[in-house]
């Protein structure tokens, strides 16, 4: 299961910056496709993320290991970002599917870098702990 949140993140990722990418080429409908999927793969990440560890609990990192206070720094600003990053991303979204773009527009500036760093560091912390946890 962490390999498949590890894809729901990276593919969240990508479509953040291929979203990106079409709204500065004022291509709306594929940037609302790419954002819709953003949220779908996010969406998917989260259910999965928290029924994995339901079920199993949590996977200590190597208290051994050298680069555990980089890993723990990771975590700690992925763990706090993404608690942020939830209302913000309902929010944008709710601002651009009820039409309301120049709030939307105001809000997005501040959730997308927020949340490609959450997606990214998810994919981070994942290649951490599998090969180095």
């Amino acid at each position: 299961m962490p390999i498949v949140n590890c894809v729901f993140n990276s593919i969240s990722a990508v479509c953040l910056v291929l979203g990106y990418r079409a709204i500065k080429r004022r291509d709306w409908r594929v940037h609302k496709r790419f954002m819709l999927s953003a949220a779908s793969s996010s969406a998917a990440f989260l259910i999965t993320y928290v029924a994995y560890h339901y079920l199993h609990g949590d996977t200590i990192f190597d208290r051994s290991s050298a680069i555990r206070p980089f890993y723990l720094g990771i975590l700690a600003s992925h763990i706090i970002l993404s608690i942020v990053s939830l209302p913000m991303i309902l929010a944008t979204l709710y601002l651009a599917l009820g039409r309301s773009f120049v709030q939307h527009k105001r809000i997005a500036r501040v959730t997308l870098p927020i949340w490609l760093y959450v997606s990214v560091t998810g994919v981070v912390v994942f290649l951490l702990l599998r090969f180095f946890g």
